[in-house]
């Protein structure tokens, strides 16, 4: 009986993974395609590309929660206004993070989402 190593090597495409973080910004270009971009591009390389398992994780927990947040934001508005502080954090959170972490794919470091509720571990 022979054994045979099967080792899967993965490419180490940092591009991929510095489009796959500026993807999120669909939402904000044409009002929808943050979240269905990563999650395809993550979906169909997470197995080829090293490092894709973890960013693609982190960004769709990071979509989860910016939507989570305006879930609770909107009926929230209704209570003195607090709302508009959440919605407010959420927008700023989802314009600033995606560039801070494609800046840190394409140096080769863990992607790291301020406010991220852990939805996919």
């Amino acid at each position: 009986m022979e054994v045979i190593n099967h080792t899967i090597v993965k490419r180490e495409d940092k591009q991929l993974l510095v489009i796959t973080h500026l993807s999120q910004y669909l939402d904000y270009v044409t009002g929808f395609g943050g979240l269905i971009v990563p999650l395809i591009i993550w979906l169909t390389t997470k197995d080829e590309v090293q490092d894709m398992d973890e960013h693609g994780k982190a960004i769709i927990n990071f979509q989860l929660s910016l939507i989570a947040y305006i879930i609770i934001g909107i009926p929230s508005i209704l209570l003195l206004g607090l709302g508009f502080l959440i919605i407010g954090f959420a927008i700023i959170l989802g314009l600033i993070m995606p560039a801070v972490n494609a800046i840190k794919a394409s140096n080769g470091e863990a992607p790291s989402y301020f406010g991220t509720f852990k939805f996919i571990s």
